[in-house]
């Protein structure tokens, strides 16, 4: 069950891909499909050792294209181990909720994106988490649990105080509010409870059948419900700075178009003046 709007989110063979705070693959899966060049990074290791099993599965069975690599790996998203601009892509997919940092995270994920590199966050929708947060306590008070729930305005500045330029927004997953609301309602981890087992039973079978009923469903009900926010980003490219000259000076900064042709127009005018002075001197 992809969050993330490969149709809104372009991929290109061969894009360097950072799938942070990766959970049990989802995302890197997808990406390693489509001939990227995938790191799957997580704080848990039990995960990390899953989904390289994972990765090497789908490699035997010849599911990702020649030029295709992927690697799962330990590690801690304020603190990435990697360069600046080492990937192209970043994707960070109900993660930020958990991080007490979120500020730190950007940061991180802003500087291992390459200038013109694009950028897909999604996070748990206000609506729709608030409620879950009133009907069980158990919902978010657990270590490691959801410490925060974002206005979509808040995520979108906090990521263009980030440096990163918004340019896309959608809601995802309307079909599993209700999920969560009973799973709430009857306890967090209380699946025998009869309408968790029948609704979880329908969401099965629209993840595996993906019939026309349920997905004209959740287009309908995303804008409405829609579990998951979803923000689209690039980071923009640096200002060139002026080409030096010969010797060694910044090289002055060429004029608009439009200025030469301004100073051109007064020459002209100054030029005319002159010489009506001098016919107007010849005269008397």
């Amino acid at each position: 069950m992809l969050t993330v709007d490969f149709s809104r989110f372009p991929l290109a063979p061969g894009d360097r891909v950072l799938d942070l705070g990766c959970g049990a693959g989802r995302h890197a899966f997808e990406c390693y499909r489509r001939g990227a060049q995938v790191v799957a990074l997580d704080q848990n290791g039990d995960e990390i050792r899953e989904v390289a099993k994972w990765f090497a599965a789908m490699k035997e069975a010849g599911e990702a294209p020649a030029g295709a690599s992927a690697t799962a790996m330990e590690g801690d998203a304020l603190a990435l181990p990697f360069p600046d601009d080492s990937f192209d892509v970043v994707i960070i997919s109900e993660v930020m909720e958990h991080i007490p940092d979120d500020k730190g995270v950007l940061a991180e994920m802003v500087r291992v994106l390459r200038p013109g590199g694009r950028i897909a966050v999604t996070v748990p929708r206000y609506g729709p988490e608030k409620i879950c947060w009133a009907l069980s306590d158990a919902y978010h008070e657990v270590e490691g649990g959801h410490i925060r729930i974002y206005r979509g305005d808040e995520l979108l500045g906090k990521m263009r105080e980030a440096g990163l330029e918004p340019y896309g927004t959608h809601h995802a997953h309307g079909l599993h509010s209700p999920y969560w609301w009973l799973k709430c309602a009857f306890g967090v981890d209380n699946d025998k409870a009869l309408p968790v087992q029948a609704y979880h039973k329908l969401l099965v079978w629209d993840i595996m059948k993906k019939p026309l009923a349920t997905r004209l469903a959740e287009r309908a009900l995303n804008p409405v419900i829609g579990k998951s926010f979803v923000v689209y980003a690039t980071k923009p490219h640096l200002p060139e700075a002026p080409a030096a000259d010969e010797a060694g000076a910044p090289a002055e900064t060429p004029e608009p178009a439009a200025r030469p042709a301004a100073r051109a127009r007064k020459a002209a005018t100054s030029t005319a003046k002159a010489s009506a002075k001098s016919s107007a001197g010849a005269a008397k």
